[in-house]
């Protein structure tokens, strides 16, 4: 595995690290994403930050990058009907810089290269150890 894969996977990591820390230091900015039917918000919201966790780790680790880099893509999947909501709830003048309907709006396509950069990761990790 060349440097830059090394730097393009630790960089994944990185971000994953830093939203999985604040899902857990600060849930209540995105308890509004959880579904009213799912139960309470803050167990989803915790359980999403320690995922983004575990996938920061793994793709961190080389030998199991391929698995954190498909499990990556897989979560970037997962949370994006609770971006589209996000982006529909938004309104200006809303408390939350997240619910800012600029930021909420604009991170419905960002959803396209998290997932690519991900699946880009496992990809270069090839089942085998870095």
């Amino acid at each position: 595995m060349s440097r830059g894969q090394h730097v393009i996977a630790g960089s994944l990591a990185g971000l994953l690290g830093a939203a999985g820390a604040l899902h857990l230091v600060r849930p209540a900015v995105f308890e509004g994403l959880i579904p009213r039917g799912l139960g309470s918000p803050r167990a989803w919201v915790y359980g999403s930050g320690v995922a983004e966790l575990a996938c920061a780790a793994a793709v961190a680790v080389p030998a199991t990058r391929r698995v954190g880099g498909l499990a990556s893509a897989a979560l970037f999947v997962a949370v994006f009907p609770g971006n589209v909501k996000m982006a529909m709830d938004s309104h200006p003048g809303y408390r939350s810089w997240a619910r800012n309907p600029a930021i909420a709006w604009a991170r419905l396509p960002l959803q396209v290269p998290l997932v690519a950069w991900a699946s880009k990761v496992a990809r270069d990790a090839g089942g085998r150890e870095g």
